[in-house]
């Protein structure tokens, strides 16, 4: 029920309205006030939904009382009584936010449509706040999956649906925020506990975002602090997730922290470096820079760009499994730092950084894998290289696991995708989007497990229902050709009989007769 307060010091006027707003708005609680000192004090205990307010009337006046409601009660909504028309009370009342004017006298019917349009007013105004309330709610519950797209575009370069600048603009923030990543990997706990702790602190802190767990592995963007240098910053971040309550992250847990770096173009080479940092996790301190690990070597010169090409190269190496190309590229890399003299432990960390790149992979496909780590301390490039090669074996092991299981299933979706749609323009392309997967890829996988190529399947499939139209007596064979996807007769009776040994028509007759 909408509450009126009517404001005046004439008995008779107050009488009059209350009579008028019972008859015309019947659905309203009314109650009456005879001065603005009264009016002040209703207005905190009655709290109208809309006061009539005379404006001149002994002690506090009209326009004074509305001030200080006003104060208290921005959103209040006010119509003005008076008899006066001078303009410095319009002028006052309008500088107030007063919604409208009543004069004395007025008709019973004006009074009513005057009060009548501030409700109306005043039922939009909670209508759309309702509406931004609800906005603002649902924000907040998808924020968290916003943000964990935002992370996995930036630190795994994937395309989103929704363009990353856009995603960024939810979170409000942009590509020019200088930050940094903290790569937690989580130790003897329960994942999905520490997980949710990690998020609530991040939140807490307000300096960040979480990425999504993948492997026991949370990856965290941490937008850097003015006055405060990088090293000071990470460190206290890097005590308080170790810390958190019961020790959250596991007592074997471990951090390791990639450099800051100008704009979020580049922060998958904190990533990289956070990866990296993490690889040994026997260091009591729990965590480790990677600026601490203090291994220039000569690969470090590679521009950004150039390494952001290379690293792209071999993940698609990856996706289509030539493992072959990765094994002469690590014994590339191992020749040419033998060959220019340079550090063994600069080499190790180079190799390392390629076996990374196969994890990090092997991650986002969801492949179970162990987390590459030398074994030894290598002594010479020949113990280098057959070292990288054995984390290497092991890596491609856990692939060829990881795909046993799942290609299968994946060709089983391909060729009833191809079945029941068959009639239509089906390219590689098309299912490659459909199992997210590339499309040599699947053709290769395709060809291994039915011994034939995906075009031929999808003939076969054409010219199955094709044999099964022409059963149809009713049917032509130029609407059958069109039926089964093919556009030219002339080229469909070449491929029909090139399959089955006769032509559409004879094929047909054969048939019928039988």
């Amino acid at each position: 029920m909408l509450k009126l307060l009517i404001v005046d010091d004439e008995p008779l006027e107050r009488e009059g309205l209350r009579a008028v707003l019972r008859h015309g708005i019947p659905e309203s609680q009314i109650e009456l006030a005879r001065n603005g000192a009264i009016a002040v004090e209703l207005a905190q205990s009655f709290r109208p939904d809309i006061i009539l307010m005379d404006i001149k009337m002994p002690g506090m006046s009209g326009l004074e009382a509305v001030a200080l409601i006003k104060e208290a009660q921005p959103t209040m909504k006010f119509i003005m009584v008076t008899a006066y028309e001078a303009f410095d009370y319009a002028r006052q009342a309008i500088k107030l936010g007063v919604s409208d004017y009543l004069l004395k006298p007025s008709k019973a019917s004006e009074i009513v449509a005057v009060v009548r349009k501030a409700i109306d007013s005043l039922l939009q105004e909670r209508a759309l706040d309702d509406q931004i309330k609800q906005d603002r709610q649902t924000l907040h519950r998808v924020m968290p999956l916003i943000e964990c797209d935002v992370v996995t575009g930036l630190l795994y370069d994937h395309v989103q649906e929704v363009h990353i600048e856009e995603m960024l603009a939810m979170l409000g923030s942009d590509m020019t925020k200088e930050a940094f990543v903290l790569l937690v990997v989580l130790g003897n706990c329960s994942a999905e506990t520490a997980y949710s702790a990690i998020k609530w602190k991040l939140r807490e802190l307000g300096c960040g975002w979480v990425g999504a767990m993948t492997g026991r592995q949370v990856p965290i963007i941490i937008f850097r602090q003015w006055g405060t240098s990088f090293r000071a910053q990470a460190a206290s971040l890097v005590q308080q997730l170790l810390t958190l309550q019961q020790r959250t992250i596991g007592d074997d847990g471990f951090i390791g922290i990639g450099n800051p770096y100008d704009s979020l173009n580049d922060i998958r080479h904190s990533f990289r470096e956070a990866l990296l940092a993490t690889a040994d996790a026997s260091l009591l301190a729990r965590h480790r820079f990677y600026e601490d690990m203090d291994l220039r070597q000569p690969a470090s010169s590679i521009g950004s760009l150039d390494r952001m090409r290379m690293d792209r190269e071999t993940v698609e190496q990856i996706r289509l499994g030539q493992w072959d190309d990765i094994r002469h590229s690590i014994h590339r890399l191992v020749d040419g730092f033998e060959h220019s003299c340079a550090s063994l432990v600069a080499c190790g960390q180079a190799v390392l950084e390629q076996l990374w790149i196969v994890y990090r992979t092997a991650m986002e496909l969801g492949v179970e894998a162990e987390r590459p780590l030398f074994s030894f301390q290598a002594r010479q490039y020949y113990q280098m290289l057959a070292e990288a090669q054995s984390v290497l074996d092991q890596l491609i092991q856990s692939f060829t696991r990881h795909r046993s299981k799942l290609e299968p299933d994946i060709v089983g979706e391909i060729k009833q995708y191809i079945a029941e749609h068959s009639q239509e323009e089906i390219s590689l392309e098309t299912i490659a989007k459909r199992v997210q997967l590339s499309p040599h890829y699947i053709s290769k996988m395709f060809k291994e497990q039915l011994g034939v190529n995906y075009i031929d399947f999808l003939t076969e499939c054409r010219i199955d229902k094709a044999k099964a139209l022409m059963l149809n007596p009713q049917l032509s064979m130029k609407e059958i050709t069109f039926e089964v996807g093919y556009n030219d007769p002339n080229y469909f009776s070449k491929v029909f009989k090139k399959i089955c040994g006769a032509s559409p028509s004879e094929y047909r007759k054969m048939v019928l007769h039988s």
